[in-house]
């Protein structure tokens, strides 16, 4: 994965221009760039939490297999994807018609939670707290830092797609339905 954890000037401008008043959102991360802050999702990206595990494993996919990612952060043991605005409201569709737990199940894979208009998420610090023990201790960090005002971004078709990757790879999917488990069989093969 070809991807930088230090986040750039151009980038904590990207940023902040998500809230009303971006001028105040630099400027309180100039006063404590140690400090997660809380953004608004829908103008300059949404966001696709998943679970870290099945998170990284996208994330694998996206870089290994795929066009990269945009900025991607851990969260609390979530990894949150940042994405084209619209995202959001478009991918729970699509998920449902790649039937993504059809019949009240998962077939193992975790939700994703999409987070768009109307929505914040919290963004880890523009830089690692001093201490090892502070970072460990929220586990909020940068797994690709903004690094530029105009980043790229999945949308909602690249992010099916990394999720379905992530899934076969988690879960054995068959495009067969589970027999039934009360059918009686017969052997025909002897018949004349």
């Amino acid at each position: 994965m070809s991807s930088t954890r230090k986040i750039t000037a151009a980038g904590a401008s990207w940023l902040a221009s998500a809230g009303t008043y971006p001028r105040s959102t630099l400027a309180q991360w100039e006063e404590r760039p140690d400090a997660p802050l809380v953004l608004p999702c829908g103008t300059a990206f949404d966001v696709v939490n998943a679970p870290a595990i099945f998170g990284r494993q996208m994330l694998d996919r996206l870089w290994a297999e795929g066009p990269g990612s945009g900025p991607v952060a851990v969260f609390r043991g979530r990894v949150l994807l940042f994405v084209a605005p619209g995202t959001a409201q478009r991918l729970p569709s699509l998920l449902a018609w790649e039937e993504w737990g059809s019949r009240g199940r998962t077939c193992g894979v975790p939700p994703l939670l999409c987070h768009g208009t109307g929505d914040a998420v919290t963004a880890p610090a523009l830089r690692a707290p001093d201490g090892a023990e502070s970072a460990a201790r929220d586990g909020s960090r940068w797994l690709v830092a903004p690094d530029t005002r105009h980043p790229w971004l999945p949308g909602p078709e690249v992010v099916l797609w990394a999720a379905v990757r992530a899934a076969r790879e988690t879960v054995r999917i068959s495009i067969f339905p589970p027999a039934d488990q009360g059918a009686k069989v017969y052997d025909v093969s002897r018949r004349r």
